[in-house]
């Protein structure tokens, strides 16, 4: 009887080991599964979000609205709206132009002929949309809040202590009319929206070159006054 026992305890130990282990083995690839599953998932979605620039926009929107009700509220003016718009257009103005005048102009040489037609036609007025609008929004909202903040015409007239915010603003309304009047109309002509013959398209590519360059040039004490002026 005791062997009989032993044996039998035997049994249900080895039984036990061996449901154990399946056990543990189910729960393994179990997990697997899981985190396999979840990665898919999740970089699928994130594939979607992340590939539609609209969705992200409004993502964004939605996670600004939550800061402005969730932290900022009581201070939330018309006055604080219309700054962070005036930096959202301003960062997309002047993040352009640098783009142009630092990455895309200087490699333009280097690119082969049978690719420049891509740059043309597709890449560059993209660019140029979003770089003639962010100036206009740009100048629009920054007028917005100095007439908010209270000093529309004192800046504008140079007057103290606006000299400084009011430089900064005719620098900004200089480059942006250079690139509405004088960069934007070229640029029709290099890109062929608008007909031309090849001595005119040179002669716009130069002007265009020279005005864009010369914004350049002003964006630099223009950041200064902006960031120094300190009037909102």
């Amino acid at each position: 009887m005791p062997n009989q026992e032993h044996e039998h305890a035997k049994i249900i130990h080895v039984t036990f080991q061996g449901r154990w282990r399946r056990l543990v083995v189910t729960k393994q690839r179990l997990a697997v599964f899981v985190r396999t599953y979840s990665k898919y998932i999740l970089g699928e979605a994130m594939a979607k979000l992340f590939g539609n620039l609209h969705l992200v926009l409004v993502v964004g929107l939605l996670l600004t609205i939550a800061v402005i009700i969730g932290v900022h509220g009581d201070m939330a003016t018309s006055n604080a709206i219309f700054r962070w718009l005036h930096l959202f257009f301003g960062v997309l103005w002047i993040g352009l132009l640098y783009y142009l005048n630092f990455v895309q102009v200087p490699t333009m040489p280097k690119i082969p002929a049978e690719l420049k037609p891509a740059i043309g036609k597709h890449i560059a007025p993209s660019v140029l949309f979003f770089f003639r609008w962010g100036a206009a929004f740009t100048v629009l909202t920054g007028l917005i809040v100095a007439h908010l903040t209270g000093y529309l015409h004192e800046a504008l007239m140079l007057k103290e202590p606006f000299m400084l915010i009011g430089l900064g603003m005719w620098m900004a309304l200089i480059m942006a009319f250079n690139v509405w009047f004088i960069i934007w109309p070229c640029q029709k002509k290099v890109l062929g929206i608008v007909e031309a013959s090849d001595e005119a398209k040179a002669s716009a590519a130069t002007t265009a070159m020279i005005f864009s360059r010369t914004n350049v040039l002003l964006s630099l004490p223009m950041f200064y006054c902006m960031i120094n002026a300190n009037h909102g």
